[in-house]
Formats: structure tokens, C-alpha cells, sequence
């Protein structure tokens, strides 16, 4: 049996990159990606890395430091993710593990596992039991809430790239009439054969989701994305069953409890989890099975460096929402080739940082 490497120490840095694309979608603008840069030092010289996403600025410090502190209970230990994650989670039961907790404590299991694979002189997803190959994705990067007109030059030059054969548009304006309207205008540019997904970013009430959704059911739309408050599953129950076009959500899902809970209510018709909320890549294993179980398509939502080998493995695998917003601040970013994101074959998860740019955008 070879030596698992050992967890010698634990760093978290905070970047604040720029967005070739800022967001403005129905929960507000996002000027700036704050990433917290993870990186997990090993006494055989390997380290792993990984990133998580805070949205906010005032929340890069409190995930900084929380890292730090996981760093304290994993120091010493060898690199076995699920071993890791059982002990600290176990740790940390009385004071639970969603919010900003979790996104560090699973932040920190992606760069475990990019360790392991490392260890073994394997991509991430070979170590997982899958295969180098390309994962069906879409581009997730524009068509941000913007009146019809520019909604559709943007989507245009989505298109334009020529890498992708689906792009997702952000609706939720508070006049419907308007986002029927970019709907038809992007359609009309892009054209019949490219496929368009739309995302509400939990805008609108049960009663304005149904209603807007009827409304949308004949636009040709391949899924409605997070129509309102992604916990309330009874409410969502109530859209999918009254909505014909495939109602998507997940995105917030802090574990495979609460998946659960959304599969029994029958609140979706595919599911996107976010690694940096499911649990990482041991709670991503966990959710691909629970997906496969009831039958459920089985997308990501952002990080695409690591969602490509996690999708690879995915029994149910659907869509990659290829997000660039990591990009700044890598040393090779995930290439994306006729609609596929292409995974490194390369052992790990092929994320490593161009140093000189984080040093350029790092924050205190």
C-alpha cells in the first residue's frame, strides 16, 4: 500500500479580478469576481488547489480566516477526502455547516482531491473512475439583464465564439412585457438552432413564476432557471407541475439532505449543484448518485475547472455552465472547443495559478 501524502499546511489568499462580462441579473450586479485562492501543502511537495466564490467583497476576510481554522484541525492529517471531511465535519456538527462554513470547509475538499489525483499521476477524473473526455457545456458568460436590443447584439457575440451550441439569458425585469421581449429578440438573432436557457435568479413569487412561465412555455426555451426562492419546494412543485418548459434549480442546495428533500417534493426537472455548496467533490459524488437514483439530468453551476471531471463521472450528466470569471488568475484556463469543455489531461484538476496576476489582484 503506497504512503498517502500528509497535510502539512493550509493557505487561503483573496483576489478581486475583473469580469470581462460584469453580471447584472435580477439579484443585482456583480462588478467584480472575489475569489478566496485555496491552496493545501503536502510533505511530499504536491499541493492542490481550488477557489471558491464569495460574491461580496465584506466576505473574503471571514472566509480567509475561516480556512485558517479548518487548516488547524487537517493539519497533520494524510490526504484521504472522505476520511478529512467525515472528521471535521463531525467537528463542526453543532454548529452546522451551510453558509460561509461550508464554502470553506468544501473548498478545501476540491484541493484534497486535486491532491490525490496528483499523488496518483492522475487527471481528477480518471482518479474518480471516469475518463478524460469532453463534457457538453454552455456559454453562461453575458446576456445579463439589458434591454431587448443590446440583449441580442450581446448574444450575438456569444455566438460569435463559435465554442458553444447553447447560451443561457438572465430574465426577471419588473415589467414582463420586457423580458418577453429580449427573449424574442435573442431568439430571433441566434436563431433556431442554437439552444437558450433563461435564469429568474429566484426574482419572482410562486403565482408570477407560474404566470410568467405559461407565458414563456411557447418561446422555444430549454429550461427556466431559479424562478423564485430556491428553498421553497413546495412552491416550485406547484410551478413544475403548471409549467411545461423543464423548470431547473439546485444551485443552493448545502447538501444531499436538502437534494433530497427536493427530489421527494418534486420541485424540479433537472438539477445544478454547486460544487463550493454540495459539498465539494466527496458531496458531488454523493448528489451524482442521489441524481442518477431518481432519474434526474444532473448540470453545474460555476466552476467549470472542477465541474468538467465531476461531470464526467456524473451518471446523469447534462450541461457545464462555463463561467470565465476565474480566468484572471489561472494559469490555463479550461478550454472550451464546439460546444464541449476540454478536460487537462493532466494529473489533478489542472488548476494552478499565474502568480503574477494574483499578486496583482490580491486584497488584504
Amino acid at each position: 500500500m503506497s504512503k498517502l501524502p500528509v497535510v502539512r499546511d493550509i493557505t487561503a489568499r483573496a483576489v478581486k479580478v475583473p469580469v470581462k462580462r460584469p453580471p447584472t441579473s435580477a439579484s443585482g450586479a456583480i462588478p467584480h469576481a472575489t475569489l478566496v485562492l485555496i491552496d493545501v501543502l503536502t510533505d511530499a511537495g504536491l499541493t492542490g488547489r481550488s477557489y471558491v466564490f464569495t460574491f461580496n467583497q465584506g466576505m473574503l476576510k471571514a472566509v480567509v480566516e475561516l480556512i485558517k481554522s479548518l487548516a488547524e484541525m487537517i493539519k497533520g492529517e494524510p490526504v484521504a477526502p472522505f476520511d478529512i471531511d467525515a472528521k471535521v465535519r463531525a467537528r463542526l456538527r453543532l454548529l452546522d455547516t451551510p453558509g460561509l462554513l461550508g464554502i470553506g470547509l468544501n473548498g478545501v475538499d476540491q484541493a484534497l482531491w486535486d491532491v490525490a489525483a496528483q499523488a496518483r499521476a492522475l487527471p481528477l477524473a480518471v482518479l474518480l473512475g471516469g475518463q478524460v473526455k469532453p463534457v457538453r457545456a454552455y456559454n453562461s458568460c453575458g446576456l445579463w439583464i439589458q434591454p431587448p436590443a443590446s440583449a441580442a447584439d450581446d448574444a450575438e457575440k456569444l455566438v460569435a465564439e463559435g465554442r458553444y451550441d447553447a447560451i443561457k439569458m438572465r430574465v426577471g425585469r419588473d415589467n414582463f412585457a420586457e423580458d418577453l421581449a429580449a427573449v424574442r429578440a435573442v431568439r430571433k438573432r441566434v436563431g433556431d438552432g442554437m439552444i437558450v436557457m433563461c435564469d429568474f435568479n429566484q426574482r419572482l413569487t410562486v403565482a408570477e413564476a407560474i404566470a410568467r412561465g405559461r407565458a414563456l412555455d411557447d418561446e422555444g426555451l430549454y429550461w427556466i432557471e431559479e424562478p423564485t426562492r430556491h428553498d421553497d419546494y413546495e412552491g416550485y412543485a406547484k410551478i413544475c407541475a403548471a409549467v411545461r418548459t423543464p423548470i431547473q434549480t439546485g444551485e443552493n442546495l448545502h447538501n444531499t439532505f436538502a437534494m433530497l428533500q427536493a427530489f421527494q417534493a418534486k420541485s424540479l426537472d433537472y438539477v445544478m449543484p454547486d460544487v463550493q455548496r454540495i459539498g465539494g467533490v466527496t458531496g458531488w459524488l454523493r448528489a451524482a448518485a442521489l441524481a442518477q437514483a431518481h432519474g434526474v439530468e444532473m448540470s453545474s453551476h460555476l466552476f467549470p475547472e472542477y465541474s468538467a471531471h465531476l461531470l464526467a463521472v456524473t451518471p446523469t450528466a447534462h450541461y457545464l455552465e462555463y463561467m470565465d470569471w476565474a480566468n484572471p488568475v489561472l494559469a490555463q484556463p479550461l478550454t472550451i472547443d464546439k460546444g464541449f469543455a476540454l478536460i487537462p489531461d493532466v494529473p489533478g484538476s489542472g488548476v494552478t495559478w499565474d502568480e503574477a496576476a494574483v499578486e496583482r489582484y490580491q486584497v488584504a
